[in-house]
């Protein structure tokens, strides 16, 4: 590792100009990456409401659904509506009464269950098809400009109404994420580290691993655009330790080589890698235990990270070295005093009371799992985006909002849901279906062919484009709105009854639409949250026992820091919180993964000083006392990057999951800072005779006493 730290040291020149050189390839990778907003798309292809999507798409031409609510509207505005909703591009087929009959002959006529369907007050619906998907580009411009078209007097509602508003709020938040990030981040290493100049140059050189990541991306085809909030801001929170650990070595082997900053450099770099490899793996695998999701928006966050991580070490071996050594002159310059204090008092404090600590670690165990297994978590798209207590939003950045709220206050209809079932299935078959579905609670209708032709009309009498909208050579489709919220209870329970229902009359029958799709990710998610749970736990215990040689030392760090991720997502419990879906699973392994290097730094040199001939107390005491300020630093270096953006985010799901981040690192710090050295003071006989290390100095020391 020398003779490589004395290449980068000597090839820093090169080196600088090679990392900005890479910069533009990356920046243009990161521009053609796309962003996908529609989080239903990571459901695993095999589910049988995702193979219905590709079906519909497929034989009818058909992707995402929208409502389009006209208010105050004469029929023959809403006529001339519909024909240029039409004309916009990727608009496959707009429904409405003049679809069916002539405008000539008045609604009014119609009977009451049909007529309340498509009118209420002084409004009236048109159900859009695209022919593209929920959150396609194409859709998405097709919906901004059916809004162009109908102005304030209609609405446009639905799930790509939502993505719409999502992706253009996410846009300009975005650069707003990662400038807090950075900002936060440079109060807390100016306020911790020993030098003005090297936080600039840290966040510098972390930012061109960050574009470097970014701009790789473009490899995986898109990213979620949760990947895309979070990617910068975790990448900055999680390897920022690097750059200080290399800062440090620095420092101190500066003093070994007075007058030759490329030598120190080169054995800086040295030390780097070695104890960065370790910290680094845990972080990697916290990632990668992602990946084991069957939900794949996972997968997608875990190998961004994984490899943003893997980046920054690359980059605090490498561009920060270069870096550092071109600036070294006016680094020297701006040399300045830590403000952190001696540990030492505080190290002795607690291993002293130790027994204080355990006590309180027993107490705050019951109530963090109880909090842990009772949190509540939301699968409502909707909740992503709400007007309640959203700081920087206006009603107009929120359109879908209103539409939503329009659709449900005056049809009572909260989501939509389709049937594909077998084109031949008898017409008397598959009325007697449809008056069995509306007749299932919350269903407040069905409508299918047989609904538009009645039981009287031949089929080869009706407009043959009529017919092409809801048949197909092999399905035909039934259109079934409901009164119930997507993800509750009640719409679950309803789609379970549809579904028992249509397999009656045609086994192959598919039950599809958001309330069945978010159905299925909850289930897909129950799973995944235990899988993962474990992978991450089974990897950080193999790592641990791999590092520190020890059966029960992984054991203890990994209680220490499940304790502090049971507390961190037993909080949002009792103080009445719901969580986004995608937060428990995501934070239980990052959080894991990313802070139980505190642990390993404390008792890595917990082993040193006992290897020494420490007694059990002085090498716990000394053990906590070297590694406090690097624990703080870094806790505090993880909450600075997060917490900014979790209060200024106005998307729920980056808001909660930064929060929890944050929170999370300073719950970490403080179950290593006092609950690690209590438990290692209980239970040092248990780790000298389970650790390889210890147990033969053990051995040695009993040998030598005979």
């Amino acid at each position: 590792m020398l003779k490589f730290g004395r290449g980068v040291a000597k090839s820093r020149w090169v080196i600088l100009v090679l990392s900005l050189a890479l910069l533009l390839p990356c920046i243009l990778g990161m521009a053609k990456t796309r962003i996908n907003y529609d989080m239903l798309t990571y459901l695993p292809s095999d589910m049988e409401t995702v193979k219905g999507q590709d079906i519909l798409m497929d034989e009818f031409g058909k992707g995402a659904f929208s409502f389009v609510i006209a208010e105050g509207m004469e029929d023959r505005d809403v006529a001339k509506l519909k024909t240029e909703i039409e004309a916009v591009d990727h608009v496959d087929t707009v429904l409405w009464y003049d679809s069916y009959m002539d405008l000539s002959v008045p609604k009014e006529i119609l009977p009451d269950s049909i007529y309340e369907k498509f009118n209420s007050g002084d409004t009236t619906l048109l159900a859009v098809f695209f022919n593209t998907s929920t959150s396609a580009d194409e859709t998405m411009d097709a919906v901004r400009q059916i809004r162009s078209l109908t102005g304030k007097q209609a609405y446009v509602s639905g799930l790509s109404a939502l993505v719409t508003d999502l992706k253009a709020i996410c846009e300009k938040e975005e650069p707003i994420y990662v400038t807090i990030a950075v900002c936060c981040a440079l109060a807390a290493m100016m306020l911790t580290l020993d030098n003005w100049l090297a936080p600039l140059i840290f966040l510098l050189c972390i930012g061109i691993t960050v574009v470097y990541n970014m701009g790789t991306n473009i490899f995986l085809g898109e990213i979620s655009y949760i990947t895309k909030a979070l990617a910068a801001v975790l990448q900055l929170a999680v390897t920022m330790d690097y750059s200080i650990f290399l800062w440090h070595s620095y420092e101190e082997q500066k003093t070994l080589h007075p007058g030759d900053s490329k030598e120190a450099m080169a054995h800086a770099i040295a030390a780097t890698i070695t104890a960065v490899t370790g910290s680094s793996i845990t972080t990697i695998a916290g990632f990668i235990a992602l990946c084991f999701m069957s939900y794949t928006m996972g997968m997608n966050l875990g190998i961004v990270m994984a490899k943003g991580v893997l980046l920054g070490v690359i980059g605090s071996v490498t561009i920060l070295p270069s870096f550092i050594l071109i600036f070294d002159r006016p680094l020297t310059k701006l040399e300045h005093k830590s403000l952190l204090p001696k540990m030492g008092g505080l190290a002795r404090f607690i291993t002293k009371h130790y027994l204080v600590f355990l006590i309180a670690f027993v107490i705050l165990l019951v109530p963090a799992i109880y909090g842990y297994n009772h949190m509540e978590t939301y699968y409502d798209f909707t909740h992503i985006l709400s007007s309640e207590d959203k700081k920087n939003i206006d009603s107009d950045e929120l359109q879908f909002l209103t539409a939503n709220d329009k659709l449900t206050e005056n049809y009572n209809i909260a989501t939509t849901e389709m049937v594909l079932c077998d084109a031949n299935l008898p017409a008397n078959k598959a009325q007697e279906m449809l008056n069995r579905i509306d007749q299932v609670d919350g269903v407040m209708y069905a409508l299918g062919l047989n609904s538009v032709l009645g039981p009287t009309v031949p089929e080869e009498m009706a407009p043959q484009d009529v017919i092409s909208q809801l048949k197909s050579d092999n399905h035909q489709l039934i259109l079934i709105n409901s009164s119930y919220k997507v993800s509750t209870d009640e719409v679950n329970n309803q789609c379970d009854e549809i579904t028992a229902i249509i397999k009656e009359y045609d086994p192959s029958a598919m039950l599809i639409g958001e309330a069945p799709c978010t159905k299925d990710l909850i289930s897909v998610t129950d799973k995944d949250f235990e899988i993962v749970d474990t992978i991450s736990i089974v990897l950080v215990f193999v790592i641990i026992l791999l590092v520190l040689k020890s059966i029960s030392l992984p054991i203890i760090l990994v209680a220490v820091i499940e304790l502090a991720i049971f507390i961190n997502l037993g909080i949002p419990y009792y103080t009445n919180v719901s969580l986004p879906f995608i937060a428990p699973i995501c934070i239980s392994t990052i959080q894991l993964g990313a802070t139980v290097d505190y642990a390993i730094l404390m008792t890595t040199r917990y082993k040193q000083e006992r290897l020494g001939g420490a007694e059990k107390h002085v090498a716990i005491t000394r053990a906590l006392e070297f590694s406090l300020p690097s624990i703080i630093v870094s806790a505090f270096g993880f909450f600075a990057a997060t917490f900014g953006v979790s209060v200024y985010s106005n998307v729920d799901i980056v808001s909660s999951m930064c929060n929890l981040f944050s929170r999370g690192a300073v719950v970490s710090m403080l179950s290593v800072i006092f609950v690690l050295p209590a438990m290692l003071m209980l239970l040092d006989k248990l780790v000298c005779a389970t650790t390889l290390d210890l147990r033969k100095l053990l051995k040695n020391k009993k040998e030598a006493s005979l």
